[in-house]
């Protein structure tokens, strides 16, 4: 009976419909993201692209990701590493990793043990001192 009064086709339509819509969303998503997380525009700036995206949201999002589209991997990447900075000085601060004096002295553990090479604890010497 289900398949007289809803055929196949509008079935995949309506899937179709749902996976624009839930695109749509996550676009407008990412670019309001992008401007908050945008260093080089002011607060004006970012007041009137907003006010742009909500009054005309399908034109506003087409214009912002063709006027500054092409560099939100770059503030995306860059936000990334910050998160990444500031997650391994937490977890250095909540270690308690001390100095380069007490890293070096691990490092001279590990190759007293034989865990590291000669060549592997220059290596990671070279990179605590630098």
């Amino acid at each position: 009976m289900l398949a007289y009064t809803y055929p196949l086709l509008s079935i995949f339509w309506t899937m179709l419909e749902f996976f624009i819509f839930f695109l749509w969303i996550w676009l407008v998503v990412m670019v309001f993201l992008d401007i908050f997380r945008s260093h080089d525009m002011g607060g004006g700036a970012k007041a009137l692209w907003v006010l742009f995206v909500v009054i005309i949201p399908y034109i506003g999002v087409l214009v912002y990701l063709i006027a500054r589209g092409g560099k939100m991997h770059e503030r995306a990447a860059e936000s990334a590493q910050q998160q990444q900075k500031a997650f391994d000085s937490y977890v250095q601060e909540t270690a308690g990793t001390s100095g380069t004096a007490d890293q070096l002295s691990k490092l001279a553990d590990l190759k007293e043990k034989g865990v590291l090479t000669d060549a592997e604890f220059e290596a990671q010497k070279a990179k605590l001192l630098a």
